[in-house]
């Protein structure tokens, strides 16, 4: 593959940074508005990795824009149809971000990572294998590892700082945190989101195995869709050729850095190690092959 330029970091003179996620940069336009940056880093066990991965934040800008579009009769999301030139002067800026940049409504997150789980994989396997649970929710006996569940189950966290890490809670917890309608209304979306999607992924050769939600209201509480969705950096990607239950199928996300890393004498605090460049090459070509199975 030719090997696309990275950005680490954006740098804009022409907007303030009002904000660094681990793969995100959020600068300020005005009240109503914010640009969103995605950048080329990557993170993995909440921590971020010292090197991009080539091309990744264009590919995520690209992916989620697709699901935005698709997923807009059942929820409104954060995207405003405005071009970069009409918010940034600086032709050089414009430069750096295009095609990874997006306006955005500004909006509140709501304080949760809203998460569906189709697949008994990773984490959950863990937990079904010592519990009979996954996430506190209690499942049948005999399940096997990347089974499909009976039925998709939603799963959510809470929201950590850079370097810590999520925690899952119960339903009744977004209950505290959301209030009983909204934590409704969050749950149902979820599990919408994720079956319509699963159901054109599959047809396109991709099984979303397991995905995070992101969501915003509105000084009307309004929910929106939020950040990014159903990418390969918030889901868990595989190949339907190669779908085998008993065992953990390869992936098109970034369960492949996830798996090195689990191979160091790491311990999952900040710094990071660095990455081989064929280890990212590697997975810059995954991300690719999922953008192409999904939309192109």
């Amino acid at each position: 593959m030719t090997v696309p330029s990275s950005l680490y970091e954006s740098s804009l003179s022409c907007l303030n940074l009002r904000a660094k996620g681990k793969v995100r940069d959020i600068y300020e336009i005005n009240d109503e508005a914010m640009l969103i940056v995605t950048t080329d880093r990557l993170s993995a066990f909440d921590v971020i990795l010292p090197e991009p991965i080539p091309g990744k934040g264009r590919i995520l800008t690209r992916i989620s824009n697709f699901w935005f579009q698709k997923t807009q009769s059942l929820i409104a999301n954060h995207l405003l149809d405005i071009p970069l030139e009409e918010i940034m002067s600086d032709a050089d800026d414009i430069a750096q971000v295009k095609g990874r940049a997006i306006v955005v409504k500004r909006l509140m997150p709501l304080p949760i990572e809203a998460i569906v789980r189709g697949y008994l994989i990773g984490s959950g396997w863990k937990d079904y294998q010592n519990t009979g649970k996954v996430c506190g929710i209690k499942l049948e006996q005999g399940l096997q590892q990347a089974q499909q569940l009976p039925k998709a189950i939603y799963t959510p966290s809470s929201k950590a700082e850079i370097g810590d890490h999520d925690e899952n809670i119960d339903f009744e917890k977004t209950v505290t945190l959301l209030g009983l309608e909204m934590a409704k209304k969050v749950r149902e979306m979820c599990l919408k989101l994720y079956t319509q999607a699963a159901a054109y992924a599959k047809q396109r050769g991709i099984i979303i195995a397991d995905t995070k939600f992101e969501f915003g209201v509105d000084s009307d509480n309004k929910l929106y869709l939020i950040d990014e969705v159903l990418t390969p950096d918030s889901s868990r990607f595989w190949p339907a050729e190669h779908y085998q239950v008993g065992m953990s199928p390869p992936s098109f996300d970034k369960q492949y850095i996830r798996d090195y890393l689990e191979s160091l004498d790491w311990d999952k605090t900040a710094p990071a190690p660095s990455l081989p460049e064929k280890v990212r090459l590697y997975c810059a070509e995954k991300y690719q092959e999922a953008e192409t199975k999904l939309i192109k």
